[in-house]
């Protein structure tokens, strides 16, 4: 009896670390696509803005959900269209950022305290948190690291006064989703070396 309970144990932990690992390898797959493809996923997350919006509206007319959860659920999209305005380029001290962010909080907040007040299965409150308050913000998040990589297309109209050296050591390293996976390859995964016959 209790070799099965550690048995068990062993199995959960082992089980946890390949979802982990499986989730990862995913996101690395999803950010990968999305450099590659940035049109395609400005277009994919406009469509889930808009699938988003549509799902708030659907539960004014069908569901009994609040109305401050119901209005803070299209503010936030309000603030992600605001995000897209400039995609890929997304700035963390623009209001539409710091908005969604401060959005995002608050929608867990009133779900949190409507869902504890009231029942609903689980699967109906994972739906809930996945579609609405989950999908677009996780999208985005996975999409910080294409700006990295896109060239530039508009002018930049202000006055650069320093050479070319100086220019150079004066620009900040850009990081993203894909440099920190990249690091951690680096880090963790052994490097191959080719024999040599």
């Amino acid at each position: 009896m209790v070799f099965m309970y550690i048995l068990s144990w062993l199995a959960l932990i082992l089980q946890v670390v390949f979802v982990t690992i499986s989730i990862v390898a995913g996101l690395y797959y999803i950010a990968e696509l999305v450099e590659e493809y940035t049109t395609a996923a400005r277009r994919v997350i406009l469509f889930m803005i808009s699938f988003t919006m549509f799902v708030y509206t659907m539960f004014i007319f069908c569901d009994d959900l609040p109305w401050r959860m119901v209005i803070m659920g299209f503010v936030t999209q309000a603030f992600h269209l605001a995000i897209m305005g400039n995609f890929p380029f997304i700035k963390f001290l623009s209001i539409p950022f710091i908005g969604s962010v401060v959005c995002l909080i608050l929608n867990h907040f009133l779900a949190f305290q409507y869902f504890t007040s009231f029942y609903y299965p689980f699967t109906q409150v994972l739906a809930y948190f996945t579609i609405c308050l989950w999908l677009v913000p996780f999208a985005l998040f996975v999409s910080l690291s294409a700006n990295d990589n896109v060239l530039p297309t508009t002018i930049n109209d202000r006055h650069v006064d320093q050479d070319v050296v100086s220019n150079y050591f004066s620009r900040s390293k850009k990081q993203g989703l894909l440099s920190l996976f990249n690091y951690l390859k680096d880090s963790v995964m052994p490097e191959r070396s080719k024999k040599s016959f």
